[in-house]
């Protein structure tokens, strides 16, 4: 067998060195420290709101009323569906949390019910005979066309698989009556499963029964005017505005009068039409840029409707007319300086504090002065 031979003196002392130089010197040592991971670079949202938190998240931190809310939020939103929405809280809400109504008939035509389950696990199947079926029979209302479980953590696989075989669950709510719903529906007696209340239930369609999950119903109130105010995250992007058309449509009608008005003050002439303006190319400029400031903010209008909150576009506007009434109020050589001085101090107007400020542009700002006009808010010659 052959002798294992030791490495070479000299390397030996240069290991030992090195050891010796890490002993003796901290500063070596310091310098082998990992790093400290780097952090990006603070912005200003992350100072003022810290960490965003998906919405999924968000609404499992709500109370059982805020949830409610919530679904009443969306509910009110598919207008296209709903003659109204209603929610009724309480302990006589038979059932009806929020409502979806499609006729003048309210619950006696077609409606649908959205059940709120705010709880701290997934529902199960003991949640699916809802007090609505003892309510319905007793003809308080019609049977809903659908009825959906609404719960931030949602159905449990149990009774989610039951709500996909509809005589499944019919027959699971028929055994387990007198444990989940017998002494549940009200307070003021135990209500059983015989007689022409089981002969009702024989013949109810349990395909009624279905869920909505909290991503679908997030995914869905994304597109609605509450998403931004409730979850956060800033506006969706704002569409480019559309040009005016070439001839003036009605709903203009006012505030280009006024306009017109405004340029005859200034030429001494009657000027009441856009040909009367020849003479005067800078005003042909001025009315075309008029015009387009009008639309943006129209433009404007239609975008809040569809992503903030009802009445935020009113009160941008009476932000706006707050900050300029004075100075149109106030003595100008004519109606056309006025408009001028009116339209560029709305540019310089510090609205910080109105949810649409971050999609707010300049000729959103002029133009809003012209939907004043457009209903005698603001006036160019008193």
């Amino acid at each position: 067998m052959r002798a294992r031979v030791p490495p070479p003196a000299p390397i030996i002392g240069a290991y030992l060195s090195d050891i010796d130089v890490i002993i003796d010197k901290p500063a070596a040592l310091n310098a082998l420290e990992i790093p400290a991971p780097k952090e990006p670079a603070a912005t200003a949202a992350k100072v003022v709101y810290g960490r965003l938190v998906p919405p999924q998240q968000q609404v499992l931190l709500y109370s059982a009323d805020e949830w409610e809310a919530f679904i009443e939020e969306w509910a009110h939103a598919k207008r296209q569906e709903y003659l109204k929405v209603v929610r009724l809280s309480g302990a006589n809400d038979m059932g009806i949390d929020v409502a979806g109504i499609t006729t003048d008939e309210g619950f006696f035509g077609d409606w649908d019910n959205y059940q709120c389950k705010h709880y701290d696990d997934a529902l199960t199947p003991s949640v699916a005979a809802p007090e609505m079926l003892w309510h319905s029979f007793r003809k308080e209302f019609v049977p809903p066309r659908a009825y959906y479980f609404m719960a931030p953590k949602g159905c449990g696989m149990s009774l989610s698989k039951l709500l996909l075989e509809p005589s499944a669950l019919k027959e699971k709510v028929r055994e387990k009556w007198a444990d989940w719903c017998a002494n549940r529906v009200t307070s003021k007696q135990t209500i059983t499963l015989d007689g022409d209340f089981l002969a009702y239930f024989e013949a109810f369609d349990f395909s009624v029964f279905s869920e909505r999950t909290a991503l679908e119903i997030i995914d869905e109130h994304r597109k609605t005017p509450y998403f931004a105010t409730r979850f956060g995250g800033g506006l969706p992007a704002r569409p480019a505005p559309g040009g005016p058309p070439a001839d003036p449509m009605p709903e203009e009608s006012r505030y280009l009068q006024q306009l017109f008005e405004a340029y005859g003050d200034h030429e001494g002439a009657e000027l009441t039409t856009l040909a009367a303006l020849g003479p005067f190319p800078e005003l042909v400029g001025h009315y075309n840029r008029q015009r387009e400031h009008f639309y943006h903010a129209e433009a404007l209008r239609n975008f809040a409707r569809d992503s903030v909150p009802p009445g935020t576009f009113d009160s941008l506007q009476d932000e706006v007319h707050a900050g300029v009434i004075d100075l149109a109020e106030a003595n100008h050589d004519d109606g056309l300086a006025r408009l001028n001085a009116v339209t560029q101090a709305a540019t310089l107007l510090p609205l910080t504090e109105n949810g649409l400020i971050s999609v707010v542009k300049v000729q959103d700002r002029r133009g809003i002065c012209h939907q004043l006009a457009n209903v005698d808010r603001l006036k160019w010659r008193p």
